[in-house]
């Protein structure tokens, strides 16, 4: 007897097979431009990160002890998630005295977490 699969179209999947040659042939190429991307992603997937992240959005530095006030952690928490995010290259730090200082690595990562945030809020105002 045979087997009879029944599936479900859902409409997010074409119904049949095919492609645009141009559109593969220009595209395909720069695909790998890619490679490393998703490790800065990863790094600002955490949620402790990426509240870091964004607390160096809204001031140009800050202290180790401040960031761990800010996010509700220990300074040793802290120190390990911007650690983490320097060694990513998404922060960088300076020493005073005994205390140490994090920003962010350059405006590029300013503005990828803005646009996040941005992004994020917006959906919630459109009920998503």
């Amino acid at each position: 007897m045979s087997e009879t699969k029944i599936v479900k179209n859902t409409g997010d999947v074409c119904e049949t097979f095919c492609y645009d040659q141009a559109v593969v042939d220009r595209v395909a190429p720069k695909i790998e431009q890619v490679a490393g991307v998703e490790q800065i992603f990863k790094a600002l997937s955490d949620a402790t990160r990426l509240k870091v992240a964004y607390a160096l959005t809204l001031e140009p530095e800050l202290c180790v002890c401040d960031i761990a006030n800010i996010i509700g952690s220990t300074t040793a928490t802290a120190s390990h998630h911007l650690r983490l995010l320097r060694n990513m290259g998404l922060a960088k730090y300076r020493r005073e005295g005994k205390l140490v200082f994090y920003s962010l690595e350059d405006d590029h990562v300013r503005q990828l977490v803005s646009i996040a945030i941005t992004h994020a809020e917006e959906g919630v105002n459109r009920g998503r």
